[in-house]
């Protein structure tokens, strides 16, 4: 019942005076990569549009597997690693980028492999907005972007 609250308040546009309000957060253009194995590890991407006041995105939760962490990319000398991190802030009228090579949504330990074409329920928890569930499109194994060219030049087919 709290989703169909959650999406009815998306669809209308309603807002919370002063306040981050779910309907305040745009998710476009996620996507993921698929993952071959089961209890390996995925990751999602997608861009945030804040719409309200400054909020936090603070976790992430999908079935598809153990964990979801958020991630960042750090630079260890000439070595870039994956790091999680707490929480990413998202500016007043602001847009943060999740996205290959930055920051992203991390699935730890798959129940099972996720297959290009398939679609993964995920729900981001803001600090503010509360719960905003996306439905994320599972595109080929080393997507760089939503719709875009593979590697070898081939195509994603929606």
């Amino acid at each position: 019942m709290k989703s169909f609250a959650i999406a009815a308040a998306l669809v209308l546009g309603l807002s919370v005076s002063g306040q981050a309000a779910a309907a305040d957060i745009e998710v476009v253009n996620p996507f993921m990569r698929a993952a071959p194995m089961t209890g390996g590890t995925g990751a999602a991407f997608l861009t945030i549009h804040n719409h309200g006041g400054a909020d936090r995105l603070l976790a992430a939760e999908a079935g598809i597997s153990k964990s979801v962490e958020l991630h960042t990319h750090v630079k260890d000398g000439d070595i870039y690693r994956m790091r999680k991190v707490e929480s990413l802030a998202l500016p007043e009228h602001g847009t943060v980028e999740l996205k290959p090579g930055g920051d992203h949504i991390m699935f730890i330990g798959l129940n099972a492999p996720v297959k290009e074409g398939a679609a993964v329920q995920l729900t981001l928890k803001f600090e503010k907005a509360g719960a905003v569930v996306v439905q994320v499109p599972v595109q080929a194994a080393g997507a760089m972007a939503p719709g875009a060219a593979m590697p070898g030049g081939m195509m994603h087919k929606h």
